[in-house]
């Protein structure tokens, strides 16, 4: 037995160094070369791979680009599922929405953050994944609110619930997508990143505070009808 978990962590540990290195050598490739210029061959090459290798680890040349770049997808329903007993579930959300905004934007005076955020915006392929993550982002918060919400209703009303999920998750997933949008094109002086990463965390607040005040008066969440 102890025999079999030992073979078993090997290829555990062997598997991972597998998928570190492969991309650790895409994402160099993709700031030497530029993305459209790399091909899964290149990356399997300079590995000294196979190709099918990297297919083993990675579906596409877009996930490799993103891989270990994508925290931020599952970190707002994390933040509603993991949120203190005494904090609503829309206060749990605000305070990751702007934790993630500050850590986006602050970090465009770091080079190879900027050389990402760049690369993106030049990219329509990588243009249409960062939309697929958001929209994966948005159903697994709304996933997270409707959970959170009916531990805390008086009544059960799983449709109305999930209505309102579906609504907080879109409006609020896309504001802070706006604002993102908004102060990083066209990109900021790099010694200017995070004075405007405050901005933008003030601008942000405001606005979900906002939509926080009316999600408190939604009948639905109140358990009335």
């Amino acid at each position: 037995m102890l025999a079999m978990s030992e073979g078993g962590d090997r290829r555990a540990r062997k598997k991972a160094a597998t998928r570190a290195l492969v991309l650790q050598t895409a994402q160099r490739l993709f700031e030497e070369r530029g993305f459209d210029a790399v091909t899964i061959a290149d990356i399997a090459g300079t590995a000294d791979v196979a190709v099918q290798t990297v297919f083993n680890h990675f579906s596409t040349k877009e996930e490799l680009f993103f891989a270990d770049r994508d925290a931020w997808v599952a970190a707002s329903a994390a933040a509603v599922r993991g949120r203190a007993a005494a904090e609503a579930p829309e206060e749990a959300l605000r305070r990751s929405l702007l934790a993630t905004l500050e850590d986006y934007l602050g970090r465009l005076g770091e080079p190879s953050h900027r050389s990402m955020v760049a690369t993106v915006a030049a990219t329509p392929a990588l243009q249409v994944h960062e939309r697929e993550l958001t929209e994966k982002s948005r159903r697994l918060l709304q996933e997270a609110l409707v959970e959170a919400w009916a531990e805390v209703v008086e009544r059960r009303k799983p449709d109305a619930l999930r209505r309102a999920a579906a609504l907080v998750a879109a409006t609020w997933t896309t504001s802070v997508r706006t604002v993102a949008d908004e102060y990083r094109e066209p990109m900021p002086p790099p010694e200017e990143a995070p004075a405007l990463a405050q901005e933008a965390v003030a601008l942000l607040d405001r606005v979900l505070r906002g939509l926080e005040s009316t999600l408190r008066t939604c009948e639905t969440l109140h358990g009335r009808d």
